[in-house]
């Protein structure tokens, strides 16, 4: 299959922006206008030269057949990947009116992607041969988890002993307590190298005087975190898959030890969180033939964007392997078989009701789970009081939107591809509610990034 016949829509390069600023300086540079000598190959390479404010123009090159997504490299000095020049260029090459026509490379162009993708082969030899001859000392790493799982425990006893105190002061004393002393006992679990019991302590921090109800809400997010501490102190006696759950929660790491499951995966969507330290990428995938949906996370240093980026609304033929505990759909990205391609596939729908009882039948299994990935059918957008609600064409019950929904510029795409009308929707459901991120019109159409 040659790369010059898949071509994406503006929707699907856009979505691989890294901030909203770099999405608006991309959409301007894809005219013909400040581009020369722009072109593409078979192989999947995409180049051109684009005018700026030096006398030089910045040189730009995209591999758009790297199976884990496009690779890019420009002469700008931007330090966003990838940069405003990648994504007009990508734009540029979409529209498919000629403006990047076919063609031989540039000698520049093609020494960048000729020594990626031998790194990329000397890489995946070497990671083939460390698997083989297997690496580290098994004896060492298990002293290593024995001393973390002693120090886990004593942060986690700690933890419980602050908790307690907690509740017999009364919540009323959380609010003039005010936030150094939530933040000094996450720091005392990091100390114990439990970061998932820090995070949680410091999302507790957060809640004090944050809005009518907040006693409630510190109740029930203490209740949570004393259940991880306690499910950790008496690990030995859970189920395996509940024991890894908690393991997980808890901040240990893992390895992707399931069996690898080859597929059509369809990419559902992609969106970034950040903090001070990190961004992380969630894109979540949909199994064509296993109908199984499966998470990839990828992590980038504060502003900058993860390496992984997989257009929204392509399909890539690729083995994952999930991550161990009960309910988990992480998995880490194994071999591809091909770049990401266009493919009329589309996850199946359920109800708002059905969604729901997904959602309950998570927690069995995970009870810290926020939401679970769902698909509705033939739902409108419908506004409810000052919120807005998410309501089945064909039966009485609806699902209302998260906040963080309703603030997002997504809404506004979603109620206009709706215009009144059923749409399909993929996104994320909870006990805060429904957050969509990705829909269809009802009937053909391409997928429409809400997020």
């Amino acid at each position: 299959m040659t790369q010059q016949g898949v071509r994406w829509t503006a929707d699907q390069v856009l979505a691989l922006a890294p901030d909203a600023a770099s999405r608006k300086a991309g959409s301007k540079l894809g005219a013909a206008g400040p581009w020369s000598e722009a072109g593409s190959s078979d192989e999947g390479t995409v180049w051109g030269l684009c005018k700026g404010s030096g006398s030089k123009p910045y040189r730009t090159v995209i591999d758009i057949a790297d199976a884990s997504g496009p690779a890019y490299k420009c002469s700008c000095p931007s330090r966003k990947f990838p940069c405003k020049h990648a994504l007009g260029l990508l734009l540029l090459w979409a529209e498919g009116d000629g403006a990047v026509p076919l063609g031989s490379p540039p000698d520049w162009a093609e020494q960048w992607t000729e020594g990626r993708r031998q790194r990329a082969e000397e890489k995946r030899t070497a990671g083939a041969s460390g698997s083989a001859s297997g690496s580290g000392d098994p004896e060492a790493a298990r002293r290593r988890a024995e001393r973390r799982a002693l120090r886990v425990t004593a942060g986690a006893t700690e933890l419980e002993q602050r908790l307690a105190d907690l509740l017999r002061g009364g919540l009323a004393g959380a609010e003039q307590a005010g936030y150094g002393l939530w933040e000094e006992t996450a720091a005392r679990m990091v100390d114990a190298q439990a970061p998932g019991l820090a995070a949680r302590v410091r999302e507790l921090g957060a809640i004090p005087a944050s809005g009518p109800g907040w006693p409630v809400r510190l109740l029930e997010e203490c209740a949570l975190l004393h259940l991880l501490d306690r499910g950790w102190l008496g690990r030995e006696r859970l189920p395996n898959g509940l024991a890894d759950t908690v393991r997980s929660r808890i901040g240990l790491p893992a390895s992707a030890d399931g069996p690898p499951v080859r597929d059509r995966w369809l990419v559902l969507s992609q969106y970034d969180t950040a903090d001070v330290k990190l961004t992380t990428r969630r894109i979540w995938l949909y199994g064509a033939d296993s109908g199984r949906t499966a998470l990839l996370l990828s992590y980038g240093a504060a502003g900058r964007a993860p390496e992984l980026a997989l257009p929204v609304g392509l399909v890539l033929e690729a083995e994952v392997s999930a991550y161990p505990g009960a309910g988990q759909l992480r998995a880490a990205l194994g071999e591809q078989f091909a770049p990401p391609a266009p493919a009329a596939i589309r996850p199946p729908g359920v109800t708002t009701a059905e969604a729901t009882a997904r959602y309950g039948e998570a927690l069995r299994d995970d009870p810290w789970l926020d939401s679970v990935p769902v698909t509705l059918d033939r739902v409108v957008p419908t506004p409810d009081g000052d919120s807005w609600q998410l309501a089945d064409a064909d039966a009485d019950s609806a699902l209302p939107l998260t906040p963080a929904a309703r603030a997002r510029p997504g809404l506004w795409r979603l109620v206009a591809l709706s215009g009144g009308a059923p749409v399909k929707v993929f996104g994320e459901c909870g006990h805060r509610g429904f957050t969509p991120l990705t829909a269809w019109p009802d009937g053909a159409g391409e997928a429409v990034q809400l997020c």
